[in-house]
């Protein structure tokens, strides 16, 4: 069956969009989705580059909640609506990060990596005076040194996020050329019960593939990685569910039989 179940959307709440939560939530069911999860910005200590930026990624988690409260109470007998956060992981804040995460009730927590080594990659600067492989490198390197400081998520946010900005993007990226360290990666998340997500917002970036590419979410598969999370990476209403029957033709073909959704930060499995 198709996948109805979106679980990475952004609206007004998240510093990068100005899309109000009843807007995403109408166009999901115009489109016939079962459920969304709404996964918004917190990114603690991030480096921001001018002072009109300050705090746009700091997420006003009250104010948050009590916005999705309004909406689950007057759309709960249209759609299933959930509460999360995609949470920006840095190696040196585990403690702020585990107390933001037990403080709060969220149905689910992405990890997203969306800092490297107090650098963002969506930057030209990241990629200057060395190779785009070095800089790829580095950005992987940083998300395994994530995962020896703060384990409280549900699935790790598109893997390969760097590559939607990198000067080339993906036509010279490939798993093989950085297999080390990506198995090194997958096997910490499938041997310790962790998920990845494939992010269907890399092709609108102007890449040929998904976030993480076939050839990872296929090898986290082979792994024993069972949870796998489906998300849009949406910021406007026009992008829920962009590509989900894409999503469902990798997942097949890399021996998947289901994905999964999550409620109180309870994985449950929807079959293929």
């Amino acid at each position: 069956m198709p996948i109805l179940s979106d679980y990475h959307l952004h609206t007004y709440y998240s510093g990068d969009s100005k899309t109000p939560m009843e807007a995403m939530i109408e166009e999901g069911i115009s489109r016939g989705m079962e459920t969304l999860c709404f996964t918004e910005h917190m990114d603690m200590d991030f480096p921001y580059l001018t002072k009109e930026d300050q705090g746009c990624f700091e997420l006003d988690t009250e104010a948050y909640r009590k916005g999705f409260m309004r909406c689950r109470e007057k759309y709960e007998d249209r759609i299933d609506l959930k509460f999360g956060v995609e949470l920006g992981i840095q190696p040196h804040i585990p403690g702020r990060l585990k107390q933001y995460t037990g403080q709060n009730d969220f149905d689910f927590v992405i990890a997203s990596s969306h800092i490297c080594n107090g650098k963002d990659p969506y930057y030209p600067g990241f990629y200057e005076s060395r190779s785009e492989e070095e800089a790829y490198g580095e950005y992987f390197q940083s998300i395994l040194d994530n995962l020896k400081t703060f384990h409280d998520f549900d699935v790790y946010g598109h893997l390969d996020y760097v590559v939607r900005y990198g000067p080339r993007k993906d036509k010279e990226y490939s798993y093989g050329k950085y297999k080390d360290i990506l198995d090194k990666i997958l096997s910490y998340l499938a041997e310790n019960g962790k998920g990845v997500e494939i992010n269907t917002g890399a092709v609108p970036h102007g890449l040929r593939e998904m976030n993480p590419c076939t050839d990872v979410i296929r090898r986290f598969r082979e792994l024993g990685g069972e949870v796998i999370t489906v998300g849009s990476d949406a910021h406007a209403p026009g992008r829920i569910a962009e590509g989900f029957g894409r999503a469902e033709e990798i997942l097949k073909s890399c021996g998947y039989k289901y994905y999964t959704v999550f409620s109180g930060r309870r994985p449950s499995y929807i079959k293929l």
